[in-house]
């Protein structure tokens, strides 16, 4: 605490705010904080070069494709909502600063600058500058301070249960006395023993809640802590009094149990918490600092952070992958659990891709590295969970609006119950302790938990099903949706046709051919591409002009010749003559203006997928199926998975279109798509979701990633997301139940202040505890 004058500030920050807006306003603030000291630094910036250092920007900074850098760091020193607004507004001030925002419950800050224009050691400097101080985020150190806050708890939790256990004793001994006569000399005995076992317990103990209250009102806002602070403290000055004037009955023992009860359930409160969020921390946490980098057939131990795109890689069986990339020596079974959820090992030979989080489970591999730390897939999935579970859904902003009204509510009717009763009753004692208990009673921190909890602990839950959602509010969103869109190739099927049938219409040189499909990566031109490869080893020729139009084909000068391979269509537009159906996908080829020969691909249909369907329309989901195949492809497809609508000949901006008469028509739309061709109707829909193991695309443009590609995943995120929702709704209700009831009850004075301080904990705790039954949705997915 700072003492300025007569005013205290709970920080610098508190104080610098204070004078500069009493000074100048809030308005001529915003314009002249950029020019203003607000305190001078009082950590000592020797360090700061080491902020500067390569080392430092590789293993903390990431560096953007944008050409900016992104850093988390932990701002130590805030105390409220005051000193984030203050340290977000000196940020953003600063000349390169592009984003700057602080999560105040975990103190946790996303920094993102432009590095030309601006150092890290300058935004070290500037934070330090107005009384704080700024360190990389560290999952391990995270948990270390993790341990220390539990530790923390645990002490004062020491503290209270054994002057609660000691003082029920005592309290035992006055209610007999009370009933059978007891000399008044004993009595005060036992009330200095009580105000002696009451005092460490309230400022020791319940400290926690004096300094939450305080930070509170710092705000201007009336939390959990100040009801809690109220009650217990107003008992507390009574019992005193009463002691010392020989009147009345102390009530040191209520004052223990509040702050017991109440402390406890706030430690379990921490646990759940920390048990709900443990899922970004635990990906990274675990993680090996170094890998064994092969080079020049020398084994070396190198910081993750400093391996190269290209470097070769050993594993040895039990080692976890940390770095995407593909194996170029061994083969081995792989653990892909944690990223896909299925618990069935995947082998893996050379040429195979390695995934960051999977753990090699025998042999010896090594393989090369495609991508740095900071851009392999375990790191771009933490990434997005931090940024999950740090952005509010609607639900949770209402609730947090409601409770901070709801305080103060409370205080208001507990001073009204006091007048009330003390008009009634005209006991002052009786009074007091009624509307001690209307103000210990009410939980405005179930109401708060009621969202987050539940949101938590389904993104966690989805997580280990291989189901990542990039926002909590996504969640809700899926919950309400009743339309599924889905793209066929690389969604319904696995987005690899094989040519089935070759028709020849006259000779030419395949390598034309195959030069022409060397330049596309449509799914269709890679399948015709490796089905020339299998044939025989072809030469790439001179080829120049290639244009590849989406959803048609592609056309190039190759050789001197004019050539042109697509859809039947695609050539028809060119103006030559085509005389074929068919079922499958095709892929015709014309040399100078003629038909030279025609490619038939057929796709196979991904695992589970008509049993995926029919578990969603289940749900009461219409569900369409929109291609840019031939009509009869498609047709045959849906008729396998048993989708009754689809869509065929469609080009990506015709799928959006679709999309957006579905919006018209009152439908929430999910759009299930590759992430990669489909990038406009995704980003029409309500919920995007992209298929595919990690691709980067797939991450940039969806709200839902599917690790692993199976349909029946779809269903899995529909199926959590319904239970999230319907948890947040029983869990809202559960809080908004219970004061309903327990507040009149205390009001009426049918609730003494022990069994207020209870039920208070026991209505968290049932919330939280109702969160955590989305965990049993596994019973309902298998």
């Amino acid at each position: 605490m700072i003492k300025d004058g007569d005013l205290h500030f709970c920080c610098k920050g508190c104080q610098g705010v204070y004078h500069l807006l009493k000074a100048e306003g809030l308005d001529s603030f915003y314009d002249k904080l950029g020019d203003t000291k607000l305190q001078p630094a009082t950590t000592q910036t020797e360090d700061l070069q080491k902020f500067d250092l390569e080392g430092f920007i590789k293993r903390y900074v990431k560096q953007r494709d944008d050409g900016l850098y992104e850093i988390h760091l932990i701002i130590e020193g805030i105390h409220c909502a005051a000193c984030v607004w203050l340290n977000e507004k000196v940020l953003h001030k600063l000349p390169g600063i592009i984003e700057a925002s602080i999560n105040y419950s975990n103190n946790k800050a996303k920094i993102i600058w432009d590095p030309s224009e601006l150092k890290l050691s300058k935004i070290i400097e500037t934070i330090r500058s107005i009384g704080y101080n700024a360190y990389p985020y560290d999952p391990k150190l995270q948990e270390e301070r993790a341990i220390k806050q539990r530790r923390d708890y645990y002490a004062r939790i020491l503290v209270a249960v054994f002057a609660t256990m000691n003082i029920m004793w005592i309290a035992i001994a006055q209610y007999i006395g009370f009933f059978t006569g007891m000399r008044s000399d004993i009595k005060n005995i036992l009330n200095i023993a009580e105000f002696a076992l009451a005092t460490p317990t309230l400022f020791y103990s319940g400290w926690v809640f004096y300094r939450g209250a305080y930070y509170g009102l710092k705000n201007r806002f009336i939390n959990m802590d100040f009801l809690v602070a109220a009650g217990a403290t107003l008992a507390y000055i009574y019992s005193i009094y009463a002691m010392l004037t020989h009147t009345g009955e102390v009530y040191f023992d209520s004052v223990t149990m509040i702050i017991t009860f109440v402390l406890v359930g706030k430690y379990l409160e921490v646990l759940s918490k920390k048990q709900a969020v443990d899922t970004v921390d635990s990906l990274l946490g675990s993680l090996p600092a170094e890998v064994v980098v092969v080079k020049d057939g020398q084994k070396a131990l190198v910081s993750i952070e400093n391996v190269l795109v290209g470097d070769i890689i050993e594993i040895k069986p039990g080692e976890k992958v940390v770095i995407d990339g593909v194996i170029v020596s061994g083969e081995g079974s792989f653990d892909e659990s944690s990223l896909t959820g299925e618990s069935e090992p995947v082998y893996k030979r050379k040429g195979d891709e390695v995934l960051s989080g999977s753990i090699l489970l025998d042999s010896v591999i090594r393989y090369r590295a495609t991508k740095e730390f900071s851009t392999s897939l375990l790191s771009n999935i933490a990434t997005l969970l931090e940024d999950a579970v740090t952005k509010k859904p609607y639900l949770e902003q209402l609730a947090n609006q409601i409770s901070g009204y709801f305080s103060v509510t409370i205080l208001s009717i507990a001073l009204l119950t006091f007048l009330g009763w003390l008009w009634y009753t005209q006991d002052f004692e009786r009074a007091l302790i009624v509307a001690v208990s209307v103000i210990v009673i009410a939980c405005p921190c179930a109401l708060g938990l009621a969202t987050p909890m539940a949101t938590l602990v389904g993104i966690g839950e989805a997580l280990k099903r291989g189901i990542l959602f990039k926002e909590a509010s996504f969640l809700e969103t899926t919950a309400k949706a009743n339309t599924l869109v889905l793209d066929k190739t690389g969604t319904i099927t696995k987005g690899k046709p094989s040519v089935v049938s070759e028709e020849r219409f006259k000779e030419f040189d395949e390598s034309i051919v195959y030069t022409l499909v060397e330049q596309s990566n449509h799914p269709i031109s890679k399948g015709v591409w490796e089905y020339l490869k299998s044939k025989n080893e072809f030469t790439l020729l001179n080829v120049k002009d290639v244009k590849e139009i989406k959803a048609k084909g592609v056309e190039a000068n190759i050789q001197g010749h004019s050539v042109v391979g697509g859809s039947l269509e695609f050539l028809r537009e060119k103006n030559i003559k085509i005389a074929y159906s068919g079922d499958n996908s095709l892929f015709a080829v014309a040399i100078d203006g003629e038909l030279v020969v025609l490619y038939e691909l057929s796709d196979e249909i991904r695992e589970q997928a008509a049993y995926a369907i029919g578990k969603i329309k289940e749900l009461g989901f219409t569900v369409w199926i929109l291609t840019g195949d031939n009509e009869k492809a498609a047709a045959k497809v849906a008729k396998k998975v048993g989708i009754d609508n689809y869509k065929a000949k469609l080009l990506p901006q015709e799928k959006s279109a679709f999309i957006e008469q579905l919006h018209k028509e009152g439908r929430v739309v999910i759009m299930a798509g590759d992430g990669i061709n489909d990038a406009i109707a995704l980003a029409c829909s309500d919920i995007a979701i992209a298929m595919g193991s990690g691709a980067d695309i797939a991450l940039s443009v969806s709200d839902v990633v599917l690790l692993d590609e199976k349909p029946i995943k779809i269903y899995e995120a529909v199926v959590i997301s319904k239970r999230v929702f319907r948890a947040v709704k029983e869990n809202l209700a559960l809080s908004l139940l219970y004061n309903v009831v327990a507040v009149p009850l205390a009001v009426l004075g049918y609730v003494n202040p022990l069994f207020a301080a209870l039920a208070m904990s026991l209505s968290s705790l049932t919330v939280v505890g109702n969160s955590f039954r989305i965990k049993g949705v596994k019973w309902m997915l298998g």
